[in-house]
């Protein structure tokens, strides 16, 4: 057993676990987050997006001593209170979810696009950007455009702050 230390959705954390234990595992079993979820244990499906040291990774497939003095965030630690990130606010407004299942994973992965194209982002883009996560039951159409609108409105917000 490794004790492995993190900050997750800014707290600080530790938990003793076994070497070969996986990201995804750390974080819902030894911490309680469920968000975060084990969709194919392939790496295919995307289920399992987290943020370490801001970017995006399948957490499926790094151990969580990999991740120990890491900044991790996932789907909880976005939302400000009550209040929802930009993405989670737009996958509810355009209907970008239908089980849920993959949602935590595509909006981890959505936000980290949009950090990387500073919100300049057209559907193909997008699309292209999502190849690494599967949803089994909306064909994307509402993903792509919520994660448009969100984009869209993240660069407005950012703009006003200016």
């Amino acid at each position: 057993m490794t004790q492995v230390a993190m900050t997750l959705n800014g707290k600080k954390v530790s938990a003793n676990v076994e070497d070969r234990t996986l990201l995804v595992h750390y974080i819902r079993e030894a911490q309680g987050l469920t968000g975060t979820h084990v969709g194919c244990d392939t790496s295919q499906c995307g289920a399992c997006v987290v943020h370490v040291n801001g970017r995006a990774v399948k957490s499926c497939t790094m151990l969580a001593v990999q991740a120990a003095g890491a900044e991790v965030m996932t789907v909880e630690g976005l939302a400000n209170g009550p209040e929802l990130h930009p993405v989670q606010a737009a996958f509810r407004e355009h209907h970008g979810l239908q089980c849920g299942f993959c949602t935590p994973g595509m909006i981890m992965t959505a936000v980290d696009m949009i950090r990387r194209h500073n919100g300049v982002l057209d559907e193909d883009t997008i699309r292209h950007e999502l190849e690494g996560n599967i949803c089994r039951c909306t064909g994307y159409h509402n993903i792509v455009k919520a994660i448009k609108a969100a984009a869209d409105q993240m660069v407005a917000m950012r703009t006003a702050a200016e």
